[in-house]
């Protein structure tokens, strides 16, 4: 079954932008890894906070996706420009649009 994760994470104010841009910079070789879906969006009522939506083949694709050179220069990257406040919740993907 198909792993899922959906992230939230508050930036310290101005810093939305940038960190939304280093997200979506750093997919391009999600794909490759293992992951069907990567989604970045911002909330639409809080300006600090951002969403992270993604499908994987398994939680292993995932955690082995953490450990790829793009995919922790990004983290590095953001890491100062985050406040530390984070949400997460671990998923079984039934199906849907997209995949």
């Amino acid at each position: 079954m198909r792993f899922g994760y959906i992230g939230s994470m508050k930036v310290k104010p101005g810093h939305r932008a940038e960190v939304a841009a280093a997200l979506v910079d750093g997919s391009e070789g999600l794909r490759a890894a293992g992951c069907d879906l990567y989604v970045v969006t911002e909330s639409a009522t809080d300006e600090d906070t951002i969403w992270v939506t993604e499908v994987w083949k398994s939680k292993e694709h995932h955690d082995a996706s953490l450990q790829l050179p793009e995919v922790a220069a990004a983290i590095s990257k953001m890491m100062p420009l985050l406040t530390g406040e984070f949400t997460q919740q671990q998923t079984r993907v039934l199906g849907g649009l997209g995949l």
